[in-house]
């Protein structure tokens, strides 16, 4: 973060990105055992609030840069890093409660499945949810990096106002994630999926054909329905296969950022090439994907 402040060059905003990705790659599987170990066998409810503080730093993410870096400059990201060495002091205190908690975690760890599925049949669910977050993430990649540009260049805002809007859409992801956890536990994750991905497609078709009013509600709308998939994922994927938890966290994880890195680079050139409403338009079908979700197996036991 520090490094992010004071570069002047493009290679080392870009090393700068990459450590700061680095740390966040290596916190996230790590953070999400930990979360299910909280749970109390909740375990929806748990991967949403901690993927909520997630999505809700990266809601302000583009508010706090309206506010304090475009009018102040670069320098001031230094402020953020104080952000970091709260989050030292959290974290040093939940790795002490973690330890504590280790064995019993080991030992919950290694329940055997009780879904009843062959494992043929898990790989399967495990390709289809990868090729879920893959339509998912690109489609997010192209809100998240690129929304402010849209409403630049269709709409003439400025790139103040155009933050503003991105803030809206962060903040609904944020609420989006919190609420498809529990409601997961609830009616099943395989519910939450169909309805989140599959759902979503209705109005990303539409947004590419309104008004500066209806895009704006629009991507409200595809924030918070999107956004309540992804837990809902991950804990399906860890019921799928028990004693993993951690590593299936990491693979899904994985997948995120990485669809969301290379839909980032992909959608960018397409922009270049073909003009970013194009791009909007490419995408909008892109949760068309989620019919796939019928291809998901039930891991409740029989």
């Amino acid at each position: 973060i520090v490094m992010m402040s004071v570069v002047g060059s493009f290679p080392l905003i870009l090393l700068a990105a990459a450590l700061i990705g680095i740390g966040s790659s290596t916190f996230h599987p790590e953070a999400s055992r930990i979360a299910r170990l909280a749970s109390g066998g909740r375990f929806g409810l748990a991967q949403s609030t901690f993927q909520v503080g997630g999505n809700a730093g990266s809601a302000f993410g583009p508010l706090l840069a309206a506010a304090i870096i475009i009018p102040f400059g670069q320098g001031n990201v230094a402020w953020f890093g104080l952000f970091a060495v709260f989050a030292l002091f959290v974290l040093y205190r939940i790795s002490r409660w973690y330890a504590h908690h280790l064995n019993l975690f080991k030992l919950k760890a290694g329940q055997a499945a009780t879904h009843g599925l062959s494992k043929g049949r898990v790989i399967s669910a495990l390709v289809v949810l990868g090729l879920l977050v893959f339509s998912k993430y690109f489609y997010m990649a192209s809100l998240t990096s690129y929304f402010t540009f849209y409403l630049i260049e269709k709409f003439d805002l400025s790139v103040a106002s155009s933050q503003l809007h991105l803030f809206l859409f962060l903040g609904a992801v944020a609420a989006g994630t919190f609420f498809g956890g529990p409601i997961g536990d609830k009616i099943g994750r395989k519910a939450v999926i169909w309805f989140s991905i599959l759902g979503v497609a209705p109005f990303t078709l539409l947004m590419p054909h309104v008004d500066l009013f209806w895009t704006t509600v629009l991507s409200v709308v595809i924030g918070f329905i999107l956004a309540s998939a992804f837990s809902a994922i991950v804990v399906y994927a860890q019921e799928l296969v028990p004693g993993n938890v951690g590593m299936i966290a990491g693979v899904f994880f994985g997948l995120m950022f990485g669809f969301g890195g290379i839909g980032a680079a992909l959608l960018g050139h397409l922009a270049d090439v073909h003009g970013i409403e194009y791009v909007y338009f490419l995408c909008s079908f892109l949760p068309l994907f989620g019919v796939l979700a019928i291809f998901l197996p039930r891991t409740k036991k029989a």
